[in-house]
């Protein structure tokens, strides 16, 4: 898995970097494991934006990814490695042994023709899933559940994992990738390895165009638009727009939006690392 420079034969091409798409495995998806994806450009039901640059962008089917891992006891074989075009990961084909197919998030260094399953007595080994409890220390995970049967919504991204350091009580303490240690609960699922993909981080785009078809548009600057467009607009020549802040008018650079009283404050052992 590593990524391909063009040759610098257009302006758009100077800079580009695409992945190599090696691990690609299969081309088209499974038909019966998509469902159609609609797109709202930012807008809610009012028609009115409410989330910014957004829109456009290549036509998508979304793919149906098996976050629970809920199959206990059923050995499956990695018959597919595929491209998702909804995330940042590759995401695995497997066809368990009474011939149901899912999908899952490839781990790093998942073959085609290896074998996973899921339940809490299996081996601690790579794209096996299994309830923190019953995981050694030290093992690095991925896809990590927050809520007992909730599905996995942590460490789901290319390149990222989490790591169990430790066990106290009905809690497990993992280690975050964004560098915050926190208490989950020990009877939540989580996959064995890291997640694959792992160059994504240092492509590069190239181009502005290549940004469009991802459905990202273009971002204008609060300073350079009128006071009643944004908080930072308007002054006379190129004022600098006051104390950096949202269109919103909450300040930005620093200021903490969490709220002071949330219940799972008590479960963070120690916040993320500061950006410098």
């Amino acid at each position: 898995m590593g990524i391909r420079k063009l040759k610098p034969v257009t302006p758009g091409q100077r800079h580009r970097s695409v992945s190599d798409f090696d691990s690609i495995t299969k081309s088209k998806p499974e038909k019966s494991l998509t469902a159609p994806l609609k797109k709202s450009g930012g807008r809610n039901n009012s028609g009115r934006i409410t989330a910014a640059h957004r829109g456009g962008g290549h036509k998508r089917r979304y793919r149906i990814v098996d976050f629970k891992r809920d199959k206990f006891d059923v050995p499956a074989e990695v018959i597919a490695i595929e491209y998702d075009p909804n995330r940042s990961a590759r995401i695995a084909l497997l066809q368990y042994t009474d011939g149901e197919k899912r999908y899952m998030i490839a781990p790093a260094k998942l073959q085609v023709g290896q074998t996973v399953v899921s339940g809490e007595s299996v081996e601690p080994v790579l794209g096996n899933a299994m309830k923190l409890k019953n995981i050694p220390l030290g093992t690095f995970v991925h896809n990590v559940e927050l809520h007992p049967g909730q599905g996995g919504i942590m460490a789901r991204s290319a390149g990222t994992y989490a790591q169990l350091t430790a066990k106290e009580g009905k809690y497990a303490i993992l280690k975050m990738p964004s560098g915050e240690t926190r208490m989950v609960l020990a009877e939540c699922m989580a996959t064995i390895g890291t997640v694959g993909n792992t160059e994504h981080g240092n492509i590069d785009l190239g181009k502005a165009g290549r940004k469009r078809w991802l459905g990202k548009r273009p971002r204008t600057r609060g300073v350079a638009m009128n006071p009643v467009d944004h908080p930072m607009g308007g002054g006379e020549g190129r004022a600098s727009g006051g104390h950096p802040r949202n269109k919103n008018g909450l300040p930005a650079k620093g200021y903490k939006t969490r709220d002071k009283k949330k219940v799972s404050n008590r479960l963070i052992i120690s916040r993320r690392k500061k950006r410098k």
